[in-house]
């Protein structure tokens, strides 16, 4: 047997995984497909395999080709290929961990994707792991991006600032929680403006105020819970570009949060959550290191073991 987009090579069972990321309830996190032994699999492949799979990403592990690395990853949505993302890194490191992958130093992991490496952190129980972000370059938007912004939204959003961290999104600061979950943008609009920004899509937060100071206060994220009542922000993240309306709960999208609220000065650790506009209940965990980098956290559940014919 062959494969329809590389025919001289015979297809043979891989083995598989499909993750939930950041989960604060079962089924209700971000999915992502993992194939864990993806050599010898072509990106005409990789791509029809994530437009089969449907999920915002699908993920193949290959060698290392760095010294440092401890695995390569390719990470395709069903529209193209990505650099780097945060919820298929974090999938892809808890299903290598159970595959019983031994890293070179103990309880760091090391991914080499094209935006470079990636460092994962995990404790012994293996959760949360801890994605260190890609240093983030942040640029605002011109006269001509922010209407288009407006009309997305329909609302202006001042501060908006196009963020890069591999991945790139617009990032927009709205009044409140409640905003960001009432929100119905124009989609065709976040298509056009995130075509002009040269972005993969368009990140919108906001504060649940209505909470109490407790949200305000900043403890560092590793001493709350890790779930949605100690969570501070709503994110959403729309990614029409990639054939996304709208991601589930979405790590470089948060880290991207992350980097436009240092840019502002605000450097404390918190939880956010995303996903509820569309039925999803992700919870996700924001660190600010000593050296100036940014950790995003998160649970992340095995749901599918086995093989797949590619």
């Amino acid at each position: 047997m062959s494969s329809p987009d590389n025919p001289a090579r015979a297809m043979r069972n891989r083995a598989f995984a499909q993750v939930d990321v950041f989960p604060d309830t079962a089924y209700r996190g971000n999915p992502v497909a993992v194939v864990l032994d993806a050599e010898g699999i072509d990106a005409a492949e990789m791509q029809a395999i994530a437009r089969w799979t449907n999920l915002s990403e699908t993920v193949f592990v290959l060698p290392a080709t760095s010294p440092e690395a401890d695995y390569r990853l390719r990470i395709f949505t069903p529209g193209g290929e990505l650099p780097f993302a945060g919820h298929p890194t974090l999938g892809t490191a808890h299903a290598l961990l159970e595959s019983g992958l031994r890293t070179k130093t103990p309880g760091v992991m090391w991914q080499e994707c094209a935006a470079g490496l990636v460092r994962i952190d995990n404790d012994a129980s293996g959760s949360p792991l801890w994605l260190t972000m890609p240093p983030a370059a942040s640029t605002p938007l011109d006269e001509a991006a922010q209407a288009l912004l407006a009309r997305a939204l329909g609302t202006r959003a001042s501060g908006a600032l196009r963020i890069d961290l591999g991945p790139v999104w617009i990032v927009a600061r709205l009044d409140d929680a409640r905003s960001v979950l009432e929100l119905a943008p124009e989609r065709e609009a976040l298509r056009q403006l995130s075509k002009l920004c040269d972005a993969d899509g368009v990140t919108v937060f906001g504060e649940h105020r209505s909470e109490g100071a407790a949200h305000g206060s900043a403890d560092p994220a590793p001493a709350r819970p890790l779930d949605r009542a100690s969570a501070r922000y709503e994110i959403r993240s729309f990614a029409p570009r990639h054939g996304i309306d709208e991601d589930p709960v979405c790590g470089s999208g948060n880290g991207c949060v992350a980097a436009y609220l240092a840019e502002r000065g605000e450097r404390a650790d918190y939880v956010a959550r995303q996903g509820a506009a569309i039925g999803r209940d992700g919870v996700i965990a924001v660190r600010y290191n000593a050296d100036a980098t940014i950790a995003i956290g998160g649970k992340a559940v095995t749901r599918i073991r086995g093989e797949i014919l590619a």
